[in-house]
């Protein structure tokens, strides 16, 4: 089943609009697939039936956009949307699996992606030639950049050409102009 978004593309409520981005990027952020459903479209209007019959409308008439549905299964708002967000729960929510927090990470050992085959750092040669490379420290880091910049800077001296003659443009300008 797909997480389905009921949204008002021409809603004059700013509350609602900046309530539709923000699902919208936190479903992004958090790579959950989703469908957007613009209800105020042409031909959407057995899509805005559904959403308003199977939605609570909590203070108004009618639901008011985004509402949140698993395939046919209503599962909420946006206030309580953001609960879930906030308690870390939005999967739950959802009504979607939970993807393991190990799927995405990365083994980091002293600042060293960890591929898992060696376990100590003298088995790989490579590491060792890589990490002269790296600076250690953001002040290392900060000399290395002086340093290119003070070189950038003493090649940028400005080059003066001269004609066999000696005269310039203004000087041939104002020749002509006297004959």
């Amino acid at each position: 089943m797909v997480v389905k978004v009921y949204i008002s593309g021409i809603s004059g409520n700013k509350e609602v609009k900046k309530r539709q981005q923000r699902v919208c990027m936190i479903l992004d952020s958090k790579n959950i697939t989703y469908e957007v459903i613009d209800i105020t479209e042409p031909g959407k209007e057995a899509e805005k039936e559904f959403m308003q019959q199977n939605s609570d409308a909590k203070d108004a008439k009618h639901p008011l956009p985004p509402q949140i549905f698993n395939g046919e299964t209503y599962c909420g708002d946006y206030d309580e949307f953001d609960l879930a967000n906030e308690n870390d729960e939005l999967e739950k929510f959802l009504k979607v699996p939970v993807s393991s927090p190990a799927a995405g990470t990365v083994n980091v050992e002293n600042g060293h992606v960890a591929n898992g085959n060696t376990s100590s750092r003298d088995n790989s040669a490579e590491k060792d030639a890589g990490d002269q490379q790296v600076p250690e420290s953001l002040e290392e880091r900060r000399r290395e950049s002086d340093t290119v910049d003070m070189a950038v800077d003493d090649s940028e001296e400005p080059i003066k050409e001269e004609t066999g003659e000696g005269k310039n443009l203004e000087d041939e300008e104002s020749e002509e102009e006297e004959e």
